[in-house]
């Protein structure tokens, strides 16, 4: 399972598709997936990877690390399209008030998250 996640590009390293499968964040055909256990064609993976969920029709097995367009070719994609940030709020200031005041730069760095 994880050389086949660490094939397909789920996950940048094999030891990251192992941690994901141990901590559960992988589950084959409904079941959670160790590190060692086997994909066959046709099973359906679900993995918590890069961000968000993604669940995966296996089309062929790969055991070793290949090209992107051949590890695309080798699942069928069946994820939800990933949620799009909410934009934040415009700070819009007019030019000709000068420079930001000590209130307006607080304010966008609320905006900012910061």
């Amino acid at each position: 399972m994880d050389r086949w996640l660490w094939a397909v590009r789920l996950y940048k390293t094999r030891s990251e598709a192992t941690a994901a499968c141990r901590a559960n964040h992988v589950r084959v055909n409904g079941l959670p997936a160790k590190p060692a256990s086997s994909v066959r064609v046709g099973d359906r993976v679900e993995a918590r990877a890069q961000g968000r969920e993604r669940v995966l029709e296996v089309v062929d097995v790969l055991d070793k690390r290949v090209s992107a367009k051949v590890a695309a070719e080798s699942h069928v994609d069946h994820s939800p399209p990933p949620l799009r940030d909410a934009e934040a709020p415009a700070f819009l200031r007019d030019p000709a008030d000068g420079r930001p005041t000590k209130r307006d730069r607080r304010r966008l760095d609320r905006l900012r998250g910061r």
